[in-house]
C-alpha cells in the first residue's frame, strides 16, 4: 500500500504557493520462510555443529518498512528524504536491536537536480555500493544466499555508513559518477574512523559496467575490533565496518580495509541475462593489530537469470574466493560457492520462493591470531552461524509480500 500526501500553502482561503508540492510514500517488505542448514555453530566456535531447521526472516528480501518523499522546489530541483527501519518479521524485533535506534537501514535527506545530480546526507549506502549494485550477486533472484562468501566485498545491502555525504551525478551518454565520504568524528584525527569511496557506472542498452573503490579507516588505528555485526559502531568513529565472518575473523583488528570491485552484465533478451563480478579486498594492519601482513581476498563470481514465463524467475550463481598467503598461512584459504533460486509471482506484490546453496572451503586462515582450518559460511546470511566444517549446505523456502 502506498500513501501519498500532496501539500499546498493556503492562507485565508487563498492558495499562495500551489506550485510547491510534496509527497510522502509508505513502503515495506515482509519476508518469512523456513530454513534448513547442514551445520550451524555460534560465531567463533569450530566444533559441535549440527543441522538445524528454523524460521528465518529476509532470506529473499530483508523485512522492513520505510518512508520516502520529495518536495518540488522548482527549476528541476527537489528536496528528498528516506527513513527506513529493518525488522525481524519472525518475532517483531528491530533488525539492529544491538545497535539501537529505529531507522537503522537508511536515514538521510538531500537535494536532487536534473542537471547537477543528487547530494544526500545521513546514514546511507556508499557510492561504491550504489554504482556497483545493478550487477551485484544478490540481484536476479538469489537472496542473501547468493552474496559472495561472508559478503567479503560488501556487494550485499548489509553495509551502510553513518554521518555520510553521497553525491551521484546525472547520467550523461550512459556514464554516471559517484563519490561518498563518511566523517569519523574523532577529535584531532579527521580521517580516523572515516569511510570514502568513488565509482563510475556505464549503461548502454543491454550492456552495463561499473567500477568502484572504497576505503574504510578504523578510528583506533589498529587494536580496536571493528564490529561484531554490521551495526556496531567503529570506536568513536562515525562509520561502521563490515560484519565479521569466518573469512575475516582474523582481521577484525585491522587499521583499515579497502576494496576494489568491478561488476557488469548483459541482457540477451527480456527472458535471459547474465552478470559478473570481481573484487579485491585488503585488510591493512596497524600498530595494535593482531596480524602483521596485509591480507588480500580476491573473488570472482557470476549469476545467470532466466525467466521462462512472466511469473517464474530462475537463477544460478557461482563464486570463487581466494586469500593470499600472509601471516604465517602457507596454504591460503579458498571458498567455492554455488547457489540456485526459484521465485514464483502470485501477484505483482506477493511471491513464493526457494533457494539452495552449497559452499566448500579449503586451506587455512587466521582466527584471533591463530592459524585454523577454513570453514564455510554461505553468503552473508550465516555469518553468525558458520559451519563447523569446511562445507555447508542450506535450503530455504518462503513467502514475501511488498507494500
Amino acid at each position: 500500500m502506498k500513501k501519498t500526501i500532496i501539500a499546498s500553502c493556503v492562507l485565508g482561503g487563498t492558495v499562495l504557493c500551489a506550485q510547491a508540492q510534496s509527497n510522502v510514500t509508505l513502503y515495506g517488505v515482509v519476508d518469512n520462510g523456513l530454513l534448513w542448514q547442514s551445520s550451524s555453530t555460534s560465531r567463533g566456535s569450530t566444533s559441535g555443529g549440527r543441522s538445524v531447521v528454523k524460521m528465518r526472516s529476509g532470506m529473499w528480501s530483508g523485512s522492513r518498512f520505510g518512508l520516502k518523499g520529495s518536495e518540488d522546489l522548482g527549476g528541476g530541483t527537489k528536496a528528498i528524504f528516506t527513513l527506513e527501519a529493518g525488522a525481524d518479521s519472525t518475532n517483531g524485533a528491530s533488525q539492529w536491536a544491538k545497535g539501537g535506534g529505529m531507522f537503522t537501514r537508511q536515514a538521510w535527506v538531500g537535494l536532487s537536480n536534473t542537471t547537477y545530480g543528487t547530494l544526500t546526507a545521513g546514514r546511507q549506502y556508499t557510492a561504491y555500493y550504489t554504482l556497483l549494485s545493478p550487477w551485484s550477486p544478490i540481484n536476479n533472484r538469489t537472496g542473501h544466499f547468493g552474496a559472495h562468501p561472508g559478503d567479503i566485498d560488501g556487494l550485499d545491502t548489509t553495509y551502510r555508513t553513518n554521518n555520510s555525504l553521497v553525491y551521484i551525478s546525472p547520467t550523461v551518454s550512459g556514464l554516471k559518477l559517484g563519490a561518498s565520504y563518511a566523517l569519523g568524528g574523532v577529535p584531532g584525527r579527521f580521517n580516523a574512523g572515516s569511510t570514502w569511496s568513488v565509482g563510475l557506472q556505464y549503461k548502454n542498452g543491454p550492456v552495463g559496467l561499473a567500477a568502484a573503490f572504497q576505503r574504510i579507516n578504523n578510528s583506533t588505528l589498529g587494536g580496536g575490533e571493528w564490529g561484531k555485526d554490521s551495526a556496531t559502531q567503529n570506536g568513536n568513529g562515525g562509520t561502521e565496518q563490515l560484519g565479521v565472518s569466518a573469512l575475516n575473523n582474523g582481521y577484525k583488528t585491522a587499521q583499515g580495509q579497502q576494496r576494489i570491485a568491478v561488476t557488469g552484465g548483459y541482457r540477451f533478451s527480456d527472458a535471459f541475462d547474465v552478470s559478473a563480478q570481481y573484487s579485491n579486498v585488503q585488510y591493512v594492519p596497524g600498530t595494535g593489530s593482531k596480524f602483521r601482513d596485509t591480507a588480500i581476498f580476491n573473488t570472482v563470481g557470476t549469476v545467470l537469470h532466466y525467466r521462462p514465463i512472466k511469473s517464474l524467475d530462475l537463477a544460478g550463481g557461482y563464486s570463487y574466493t581466494h586469500a593470499t598467503r600472509a601471516n604465517g598461512v602457507s596454504s591460503a584459504a579458498q571458498y567455492q560457492q554455488v547457489t540456485m533460486a526459484q521465485y514464483y509471482s502470485l501477484s505483482k506484490r506477493t511471491g513464493v520462493y526457494a533457494v539452495e546453496a552449497y559452499q566448500r572451503a579449503n586451506g587455512k586462515t587466521l582466527s584471533d591470531g591463530k592459524i585454523v582450518t577454513a570453514t564455510a559460511t554461505i553468503g552473508d546470511g550465516f555469518n553468525s552461524s558458520p559451519s563447523s566444517s569446511p562445507s555447508q549446505t542450506a535450503v530455504g523456502v518462503g513467502i514475501v509480500h511488498r507494500f
